[in-house]
C-alpha cells in the first residue's frame, strides 16, 4: 500500500475530503470511529447496538472525548461548561456513530465498493503525511504511531470513511432543482418585510403595582424556601501586620548582596536615547507633488543644520510636532519600543551630537539630532542600596509576621485560645460582623480566603494563619448562625421587591397579551399603543437571509421562522415574545417583494446551486431518520443516564 502511494503521488487525487480525517490530524484522531478495541474489561460491553452491530464503551468514550477537544480548539477561553452543556456532546458523539453504522450498513446493501486506488489516493492527500506537499512514507508513520495505530488499522478507517462518502454522494446525486423551485427560491430569499412592534417594560406598572400584606404573607408563606437565610459565621482573629516586626529585622551585608543578586531585574537600566528633531509632517493621501515639496523643506532643513545653524531654533521655525517644537525639539530620553520604527532605527544608530539625514516614517520626514545616550546595564548596588535595604526589609517583617502568626498557632490550637495567643504577642483581638459564604467581610481584603478557613472551622478551634495583603490573621469562630427558614418581617424588603417584581411583569404580560388579541381581532397596533402608553417602533426591512436575527430585536427564533409568513390581511404575529425581560408585540408593516427582473443567469445559478445544497442536506438527514426509524438502536442506560445528567 505505501509502496503504491508513492508511485502514485503525482496522479488526480480524488477530491472528497472527510470532516472525520480532518479532525484526525488536528490531534483529534478516530474522532468518529475510535481507535477500536484492545479487549480490555469494557471491550465487550456495547455502548451502542445497532442491528445487532456493537459499538463498545471505548470508542464511544474515545468518539466523547475527541468531540470536547474539537471544540474546545474551536472555541478556546469561550468553551465554558455552559456551552459544554449547550452542544450536548455525548449526544453528539451517540448521533454520529449510529448515523456511521446506519450509512455503512446501506454502502453494504447497496454493493458500493472502494477500490485499492481510491483508497490510495485519498491518503496521500492528507496534509499530515505530506512533506513539501507531496506523500512522504516515513512522515506517515511517524505520524500513525504518534497516534498509535498502525498502517492497516487507520487503512481500515479510512476506507469505512470513503464508503460512508459515497453513500452520502449517490443520496445526494439523486437531488436536483426544476426551474420553477429556483425561481420561487430567489422570491423567497429576496422579499424583504418590515415589522411594527411595541415594547412591554415591566418597569411601565411600577406605580401601578400596591403591596396588600395579605398577598405578601400569602406568597411569602408560598415561596419561603427561596429566602431561606445561609449558614453565616461572626469571627474573631489576630492580625500580625508585617510593619510591626520591621524594627526587630537586622540586615547584613551578605543578604542584602544576595538579595540585590536574586532582583537584578529591578535594577535594569535600558538603553536609552535623548533626541530632539525636526518634522515635516505629510499627509497620508499626499500626492506625488505635495509630498516632493515636503521633501525640499526637508532636505533644506537638514542642510542649515548640518551647516551649524541652531537646532532648536531650526525646530521652532519648522517642525510641525507642536508639542516638541516649543522645546527646541527636544523629545528627552527614550527607550526602543517607544518610536515609530524608521525614527527609532535612525536615532540609536546616532553618536551624540549627530545629525541624521532624512527619516520617512507614517507621520512625514523627520530631522533628528543626538543629545545624549544611555547603554543599558545595571545599577550598581551602591546606588539602589536604600530600595534594596527596604525591600529586603519587607520581606523578612513579612517572614518574621508569618512565624509569630504560626509560633501562636501552634501553642494554642490544642486549646483554641486566642486571648492567650494575643497577650503572648501584645495584639488586640478583632472581630467582624456575620457573613454568609460568597460576602463580604468588614476589615478583610480576601474575604473568599477567609470564609473557606471559617466554615470549616469547629466551635473553640483555631485555624491555620491566612495570609492576606494586609498581614497574616489568625481566627476563630465567635459564634455560627445554621441556616434556616426565616420570619417575614426579617426579609421583607427581599420579599416585597421580588414579590413586586413578580406582580409587574405579569402586568406587562396581560397588557401585551390585550394588544395581541386586540390585533387579532382586527384593531390597529397604532391604536393599541396610544391606549397602552408605549411608543411604536419599526425593525426596518430585512430579508430571510437574516435567519434567526430580526433588526432591533436581536435572535428571536420563533418570530423570525413565522413572520415571512404574515400578511397585510392578518398582520399580527402569532405570540407574544419575551426579549431582554420586556414582552413584545410585532405585526407586518410593510412587505417589499422580490425584483424578479434581477434574477440573471449568474444569479439563477448561484440559487440553483444553493438551493441544491440545501435539498442534499435535507435529502441525507431524511434518509438517515428513515433508516433510524427502521433500525434496532439499543443504548447502554448509563449513557442514557450521563446525557440526561447533562
Amino acid at each position: 500500500m505505501l509502496d503504491l502511494i508513492r508511485k502514485k503521488q503525482k496522479s488526480v487525487i480524488v477530491k472528497i475530503v472527510f470532516w472525520a480525517i480532518i479532525a484526525t490530524f488536528v490531534g483529534t484522531i478516530f474522532l468518529v470511529w475510535g481507535k477500536g478495541s484492545d479487549g480490555g474489561p469494557e471491550a465487550s460491553s456495547a455502548a451502542i447496538t445497532i442491528n445487532g452491530s456493537e459499538i463498545s464503551f471505548e470508542d464511544y468514550q474515545v468518539s466523547y472525548s475527541n468531540l470536547y477537544r474539537l471544540y474546545q480548539n474551536i472555541y478556546r477561553e469561550q468553551f465554558t461548561p455552559a456551552l459544554e452543556k449547550k452542544l450536548n456532546l455525548r449526544q453528539q458523539a451517540i448521533d454520529t456513530l449510529i448515523d456511521q453504522t446506519l450509512l455503512m450498513e446501506e454502502a453494504k446493501r447497496q454493493k458500493i465498493k472502494v477500490s485499492k486506488q481510491e483508497l490510495v489516493d485519498s491518503i496521500a492527500q492528507v496534509p499530515a503525511f505530506q512533506e513539501n506537499g507531496v506523500f512522504n512514507k516515513e512522515r506517515y508513520l511517524q505520524v500513525l504511531s504518534y497516534q498509535r495505530m498502525t498502517p492497516d488499522g487507520f487503512e481500515q478507517m479510512q476506507k469505512r470513511q470513503l464508503l460512508i462518502g459515497k453513500v452520502q454522494e449517490q443520496l445526494k446525486a439523486e437531488v436536483t432543482a426544476t426551474a420553477d423551485e429556483i425561481t420561487q427560491e430567489y422570491r423567497e430569499q429576496n422579499e424583504m418585510i418590515n415589522l411594527e412592534f411595541v415594547r412591554l417594560a415591566p418597569a411601565l406598572f411600577e406605580k401601578k403595582v400596591k403591596v396588600d400584606e395579605e398577598q405578601l404573607q400569602a406568597f411569602f408563606s408560598e415561596n419561603r424556601e427561596d429566602f431561606r437565610l445561609p449558614e453565616t459565621v461572626a469571627l474573631r482573629y489576630l492580625q500580625f501586620d508585617p510593619a510591626r516586626y520591621e524594627k526587630d529585622v537586622t540586615l547584613s551585608e551578605k543578604e542584602l548582596n544576595k538579595h540585590y543578586r536574586r532582583h537584578l531585574d529591578r535594577y535594569e537600566i535600558p538603553e536609552q536615547v535623548k533626541a530632539s528633531h525636526v518634522l515635516i509632517k505629510v499627509a497620508k493621501d499626499a500626492d506625488q507633488d505635495s509630498r516632493a515639496k515636503k521633501r525640499a523643506l526637508a532636505e533644506k532643513v537638514l542642510e542649515e543644520a548640518r551647516s551649524g545653524k541652531d537646532f532648536a531654533e531650526l525646530a521652532d521655525t519648522y517642525s510641525d510636532d507642536a508639542g516638541s517644537a516649543a522645546k527646541g525639539g527636544e523629545l528627552g530620553f527614550f527607550t526602543r519600543g517607544t518610536m515609530v520604527a524608521p525614527f527609532e532605527q535612525a536615532a540609536f544608530a546616532l553618536k551624540p551630537g549627530d545629525i541624521s539625514g532624512i527619516v520617512e516614517s507614517s507621520f512625514g520626514f523627520h530631522i533628528i539630532k543626538s543629545q545624549g545616550y544611555i547603554e543599558a546595564g545595571i545599577k550598581p548596588l551602591a546606588d539602589v542600596l536604600e530600595e534594596v535595604q527596604s525591600s529586603l526589609r519587607v520581606e523578612k517583617a513579612g517572614r518574621l509576621a508569618q512565624e509569630k502568626a504560626m509560633d501562636a498557632y501552634n501553642v494554642n490550637r490544642k486549646t483554641g485560645d486566642l486571648e492567650a495567643a494575643a497577650k503572648a504577642n501584645d495584639l488586640g483581638i478583632k472581630e467582624t460582623g456575620f457573613f454568609g459564604r460568597g460576602e463580604p467581610i468588614d476589615g478583610i481584603s480576601d474575604p473568599a480566603k477567609v470564609a473557606a478557613s471559617a466554615f470549616a472551622l469547629q466551635a473553640g478551634e483555631l485555624a491555620r494563619p491566612v495570609i492576606l495583603p494586609e498581614g497574616i490573621v489568625l481566627l476563630s469562630v465567635k459564634e455560627r448562625r445554621d441556616s434556616r427558614l426565616p420570619e417575614l418581617d426579617e426579609v421583607r424588603d427581599a420579599v416585597e421587591q421580588t414579590f413586586q417584581r413578580g406582580k409587574r411583569e405579569e402586568q406587562a404580560r396581560q397588557a401585551a397579551d390585550e394588544i395581541l388579541a386586540a390585533l387579532k381581532e382586527g384593531k390597529k397596533l397604532k391604536a393599541q399603543a396610544k391606549e397602552h402608553g408605549v411608543e411604536i417602533e419599526e425593525t426596518g426591512l430585512f430579508a430571510r437571509t437574516y435567519g434567526d436575527f430580526i433588526p432591533r430585536l436581536g435572535n428571536v427564533e420563533t418570530l423570525a421562522q413565522t413572520a415571512f409568513d404574515l400578511t397585510m390581511e392578518s398582520p399580527a404575529a402569532d405570540e407574544v415574545y419575551e426579549i431582554e425581560g420586556k414582552y413584545v408585540v410585532a405585526a407586518l408593516k410593510e412587505r417589499q417583494e422580490a425584483d424578479m427582473e434581477k434574477l440573471d443567469l449568474a444569479k439563477h445559478e448561484q440559487v440553483r446551486a444553493t438551493l441544491v445544497t440545501r435539498k442534499q442536506e435535507e435529502a441525507l438527514k431524511e434518509r438517515l431518520q428513515q433508516l433510524r426509524d427502521d433500525a434496532e438502536i439499543i443504548i447502554a442506560p448509563t449513557i442514557v443516564a450521563a446525557i440526561e445528567k447533562d
